[in-house]
């Protein structure tokens, strides 16, 4: 039982809302085609408290989408989400902005992969199933006509995220279904912080960064 502020601003989504006991009370956000989060972000958590008619000090925690992401984005919640933790001395929550993107999707069967767009033809993506249980890690994968072959010979694929108009070009399989529009929003951070919090599953405010879920470019050393 709890109420949480929770920060969403892993892509061009700037997105807040409150929450209590799992169920989101207010949401502000703002998808504009450029990043606006230094603008808007301390505009929208103040308007969410004004709207709910809650002191800032009466939240529970903070929680705060993790990554991956878009790194500037991720910076700016994770920064400004430590720093309302240690003025409110509350504690902080970390969900993971593909799991939480999983949770617009509403199957009986199949899979949900939650995709977002990365340089390229290249895309953070996890798979999970229609209960929302992770059924493969997140990973940085190049999209091909055979990327979740293995899934889509025998059950139906819903894609979801930004990730979603480049696989579209190149996956035509009957069973893949494409979730267009969609990028990781507070509202679905709710139930999710509710959980985390309910175990005692924080962060160690000092230490807690981001998952950028960067590549590493390993780089030939010259002939001698």
């Amino acid at each position: 039982m709890a109420l949480v502020l929770n920060i969403e601003t892993a892509t061009t989504n700037c997105s807040v809302s409150l929450s209590k006991d799992g169920e989101t009370l207010v949401l502000k956000e703002d998808n504009s085609l450029e990043y606006s989060h230094a603008e808007l972000l301390h505009v929208f958590i103040k308007d969410v408290f004004k709207t709910a008619n809650i002191a800032s000090n009466e939240i529970d925690a903070v929680a705060v989408s993790k990554g991956p992401g878009s790194y500037t984005g991720l910076r700016i919640g994770v920064s400004s989400s430590k720093g309302l933790c240690y003025a409110l001395n509350k504690p902080l929550i970390s969900i993971s902005t593909l799991e939480s993107l999983a949770h617009q999707v509403n199957i009986e069967e199949g899979f949900i992969v939650p995709m977002l767009d990365a340089r390229r033809m290249e895309v953070y993506s996890a798979i999970y199933t229609s209960h929302f249980k992770q059924y493969r890690a997140i990973k940085a994968e190049i999209i091909t006509q055979d990327s979740f072959s293995d899934l889509l010979s025998n059950d139906k694929v819903y894609f979801i995220g930004s990730g979603v108009q480049k696989t579209k070009a190149v996956i035509k399989h009957p069973n893949a279904f494409f979730v267009e529009g969609k990028l990781p929003s507070a509202k679905e951070m709710a139930l999710l912080s509710e959980l985390k919090y309910k175990k005692s599953d924080i962060e160690d405010v000092a230490y807690f960064e981001p998952y950028y879920l960067k590549d590493f470019v390993a780089i030939k050393g010259k002939a001698h």
